[in-house]
């Protein structure tokens, strides 16, 4: 009977080793990357529109965006029946 109490004891130490790594990782390291992503999006978003920017130039930036998109849907269109063109001859 001790023997298994023993061997529960060990298991319980063994479970704790394990599991202490995955709290720290979780405590630490989580919200590190967290932050990180928030900062660089931040970043990004900045130089995209900084704030020296006027309505002009960004309505400007939002249109080269919108064109921007627009040649990619036409293209992928485009690559689409390009695709379908050369699977079925």
């Amino acid at each position: 009977m001790q023997l298994c109490i023993k061997s529960e004891g060990r298991d319980r130490a063994g479970y704790s080793a394990h599991v202490i790594p995955w709290l720290i990782f979780a405590l630490v390291v989580v919200p590190l990357v967290v932050v990180a992503f928030a900062a660089a999006r931040r970043r990004t978003v900045g130089s995209e529109h900084p704030p020296s920017e006027d309505a002009d130039a960004r309505a400007r930036t939002e249109q080269e965006f919108a064109e921007a998109e627009a040649y990619e849907a036409k293209w992928r269109e485009e690559d689409k029946e390009r695709y379908r063109q050369e699977r079925f001859p």
